[in-house]
């Protein structure tokens, strides 16, 4: 709870990207009229406001929604009945704005503004430093909101030998056209090494995709429904039932769909599909089985523009598109805060309630399978509650963090990839009983 009384709160929101929105909207709708988002882009919406500018973060220009419309739209806010079942990022950034006008939301935003630091002062208040329009200046705030993201810091992996060819990181990816006649190997086997390399292959020479180990890769579409409503509908049908029978039937469902991995010259996936952050996506499946992506093996050496790889293959290639995710970073918080151990594991009960601060959120800060702000629509209600004296902060913080990071692991593993993993279903459910009374009709 905030160290000053709710009613006269001041509360900072950093970041305007679809989680931060959807804060704000919550902080209005519990009374809480002094807000202050700062943005550091010229607009709102966050990644899905494409820019061609490599050096901007935002979507490559083919980039569609990965979760199904109906699945992905606000609860209290549906999409266009006219949007397709993935909605392309131009229709995406048209319904963030609709979103934001409306709620009202605009008013509070401060565009142009780079939060510098936020630092804790003796009183437990936040000293907001920023560079905005108007030069540098600094503010205090109650309770400081963090819906920055988490696709900030490009993860690049090291390979013995050096690449004489062009390297860059997804995030630098905008279009495929620089590419045309190029010989391209993509590394990775995330959403994005999917979707790029599919996207080369239309005007490259060439294009290759290196997988350290197995990935569940699914068609976004299977049996004739989006695989999330799909899934969801079987999650209802089977709510009764032991977690192992759940994925056993989901895991019948891709055999029967997908087939062999081998087919696609994929190895084969360790563990379930519902244990590990699958990838969505039917065009690299039919890229593979045509010929127009090549699959490789993981990458073993670089010498000049030839790349070797684990199974003892090689060939040239004149660029290297690194896919390979990225690493929590919040540069505006010390380590005292956010330390190294934090960012390895984020501690965060219901991902979003910092253990030794009661006055700092972190909203969106999970992957599920599924859409995040849709689940951060949520996380702020608790937020802006809790701020408000309406809603009580459990006094086991720290117990419960601990003990959902341990379940974490054990249900999806230790691994990086995994580390802020979610499953969307259970855990709407574990927001919404948090939010009790007060989830105002949501059914779980």
């Amino acid at each position: 709870m905030s160290p000053v009384a709710s009613g006269s709160a001041r509360v900072c929101v950093i970041g305007a990207g679809p989680c931060g929105l959807t804060t704000i909207k919550n902080l209005l709708a519990a009374d809480i009229d002094d807000v202050t988002c700062y943005e550091e882009a010229s607009a709102i919406g966050g990644n899905w406001v494409y820019d061609d500018d490599p050096d901007q973060r935002s979507v490559y220009r083919a980039t569609r929604l990965i979760s199904s419309k109906r699945l992905s739209e606000f609860e209290d806010f549906p999409m266009p009945a006219d949007y397709p079942d993935f909605p392309s990022c131009r229709q995406m950034l048209d319904y963030f704005r609709s979103y934001a006008e409306r709620f009202g939301v605009l008013a509070k935003i401060r565009l142009d503004t780079r939060v510098e630091s936020a630092k804790r002062l003796a009183d437990g208040r936040w000293s907001v430093s920023v560079v905005g329009r108007n030069g540098a200046s600094s503010e205090t705030f109650d309770d400081l909101v963090v819906c920055s993201g988490h696709h900030r810091e490009p993860l690049l992996p090291h390979y013995p030998g050096k690449f004489s060819g062009k390297m860059l990181h997804s995030r630098e990816y905008k279009r495929p056209e620089p590419f045309a006649d190029q010989r391209v190997l993509v590394v990775g086997g995330g959403n994005s090494a999917c979707d790029i390399a599919v996207d080369v292959s239309r005007v490259a020479s060439s294009v290759s995709i290196s997988m350290r180990h197995g990935y569940f890769i699914l068609p976004k579409i299977m049996f004739g429904r989006p695989i999330d409503q799909l899934y969801a509908r079987m999650r209802s049908y089977l709510r009764y039932a032991p977690r192992f029978v759940q994925d056993a039937v989901a895991e019948a469902a891709v055999r029967l769909e997908v087939g062999p991995w081998e087919k696609y010259g994929l190895e084969r996936p360790q563990g379930r599909a519902t244990s590990m952050h699958p990838t969505l996506n039917t065009a690299i499946l039919a890229a593979l089985r045509d010929g127009a992506v090549v699959p490789r093996r993981a990458i073993a050496r670089f010498d000049g523009k030839i790349v070797h790889f684990s199974d003892g293959t090689s060939d040239t290639f004149d660029s290297v598109i690194w896919a390979t995710g990225y690493r929590l970073g919040y540069q505006f918080l010390d380590d005292s805060v956010t330390g190294p151990e934090f960012l390895a594991s984020p501690q965060l009960y219901l991902s979003m309630m910092h253990p030794g601060i009661a006055n700092l959120y972190f909203i969106g800060l999970f992957q599920p399978i599924g859409c995040i702000w849709r689940l951060a629509d949520h996380q702020a209600r608790i937020a802006a509650l809790q701020i408000t004296g309406v809603l009580e902060r459990p006094g086991d913080v720290e117990a419960r963090s601990a003990r959902e990071v341990s379940d974490r692991r054990r249900r999806f593993g230790s691994s990086p990839r995994h580390s802020i993993e979610v499953d969307y279903h259970d855990f709407r459910r574990a927001l919404l009983r948090e939010l009790g009374e007060h989830a105002g009709g949501f059914e779980t």
